[in-house]
């Protein structure tokens, strides 16, 4: 469907005509003068004129150039055809721990092993995609925690900026109570509106920085309604080399603080996971995805595409023809006058 979104600006079709009628006519020099015994013959030469300029296609571009340009500014408009969009009213942050810790090397992506925050982004992303309908933000902590992305349905620019995180970014140590503080400033300056608030926040340690306690956090998340879900992530097991040149087993998540993190999920009315591997980690999303579903195509809307710029390059194509015209006729008439009077 085609309409105008400015159809009052058609109003402004008539404005040259208003303008000749109301223009005071240029009055030439008295001694551009010339007597003549009669004005019968001036009057046929004048209805001539008239005839001649309705026919002249400079007349007739100038003409249509100044339709396209009225049409260009009432803002012409493609209306497409009615679409469903799922709309869920859940804000949704993510948290997660960017600290030294989270270089270890105790996860398997495919076949090849990696670190814990790569095994996080890959996860982490499929999760994001799947969340259509809600707001998504994010926030990456380590000695400090950063807002990285603001509540927005943009699932796209979540991601990426996710992908380009890096270990360290935030400081080597780990601040669990700023990350949850600062999920609960945000959803409450940005999303109070939202009918579900929800936190997961992912983290391979304990509370070793920061200002807020996190269980303070957490309290203060209960108080606007803020449902915190906790992963733990890391091995329990590793093996690793010794000094002697042997092999021992280590374990890796010796510094998880589990208590906490699942004591912040009780408070808020989450619940705390325990993230081993990958394909535990992937279990952990899905069971999220299924306790805070996505919601139906419930409102419509119709894609608006404005197409403005089309009448409005050719108005300007139109009339910088005429521009190069009337240069080109005026070029040649400096010629042909320089001519006669040279050879007068």
């Amino acid at each position: 469907m085609w309409s105008l979104a400015w159809p009052w600006m058609l109003l402004a079709l008539p404005l040259p005509l208003l303008v000749r009628k109301l223009m005071t006519p240029v009055v030439g020099s008295p001694d551009a003068g010339l007597m003549v015994p009669s004005f019968k013959s001036f009057a046929v030469l004048s209805d001539r004129s008239e005839a001649e300029q309705l026919l002249n296609w400079r007349f007739w571009l100038s003409v249509i150039a100044w339709l396209l340009l009225v049409l260009a500014a009432a803002r012409p408009e493609r209306i497409g055809d009615e679409l469903e969009v799922p709309v869920s009213g859940r804000n949704l942050m993510l948290a997660v721990d960017l600290s030294g810790s989270m270089d270890a090397k105790d996860f398997e992506l495919g076949s090849r092993r990696v670190d814990r925050l790569t095994a996080t982004k890959a996860v982490a992303s499929d999760f994001i995609g799947r969340r259509e309908g809600d707001r998504i933000g994010l926030i990456l902590f380590g000695e400090r925690a950063y807002l990285q992305v603001p509540l927005t349905l943009d699932r796209e620019t979540v991601k990426i900026l996710l992908l380009e995180a890096f270990i360290g970014l935030a400081g080597e140590k780990t601040a669990i109570g700023d990350a949850i503080t600062l999920a609960v400033k945000r959803i409450y300056d940005q999303g109070a509106e939202a009918e579900e608030q929800v936190l997961i926040l992912l983290t391979d340690g304990a509370n070793t920085a920061g200002e807020i306690d996190p269980i303070k956090g957490a309290e203060l998340a209960q108080q606007i309604g803020l449902r915190i879900y906790t992963i733990g992530i890391g091995a329990e097991q590793m093996v690793v080399s010794s000094i002697t040149g042997g092999m021992r087993r280590v374990n890796p998540s010796a510094d998880l603080d589990e208590a906490t993190l699942t004591r912040i999920a009780e408070l808020t009315g989450g619940r705390y996971f325990r993230a081993k591997d990958t394909a535990g980690l992937q279990d952990i999303y899905r069971l999220l995805d299924e306790m805070e579903p996505v919601a139906e195509p419930e409102a419509g809307f119709r894609p608006v595409k404005t197409l403005f710029y089309w009448p409005l390059g050719g108005a300007f194509v139109l009339a910088a023809f005429l521009a190069a015209m009337n240069l080109l006729a005026g070029l040649n008439f400096a010629r042909e006058r320089k001519v006669k009077l040279n050879a007068g």
